[in-house]
């Protein structure tokens, strides 16, 4: 897939538990980065689907925007020495909704100073 010069950061879709990405993703959503492009090929195209699905839906609902999404085949050499088309995803995520405010604020139940 040819990468965008505008493309923002990238989070690569591997073996990792889903939750890890999800966090990879909001993270780089809330520092202000953006598009974040989560990027997968083959098996692991499911889980970028997921984990997509998860920031848009759980963490960041109504603070997104997804798309557009690209899907490509990608011819590999694989560990037999065979070429093998590869079926890829790239899945652009933007933040929509603020930023959330920097640095830690007052524990729940301190009162605020007038």
């Amino acid at each position: 897939m040819p990468d965008r010069p505008d493309a923002g950061v990238t989070v690569f879709i591997g073996l990792k538990p889903t939750m890890t990405y999800v966090f990879q993703v909001v993270t780089q959503l809330n520092s202000g980065a953006g598009p974040v492009v989560v990027k997968a090929r083959g098996n692991a195209i499911a889980k970028a689907v997921d984990v997509v699905e998860v920031v848009r839906r759980r963490f960041l609902a109504g603070q997104v925007d997804v798309g557009p999404i690209r899907i490509d085949t990608e011819r590999l050499t694989n560990r037999d020495g065979r070429d093998a088309n590869v079926s890829s995803i790239a899945i652009p995520v933007t933040r929509t909704g603020p930023l959330p405010a920097p640095g830690p604020g007052p524990a729940p139940g301190t009162p605020r100073s007038p």
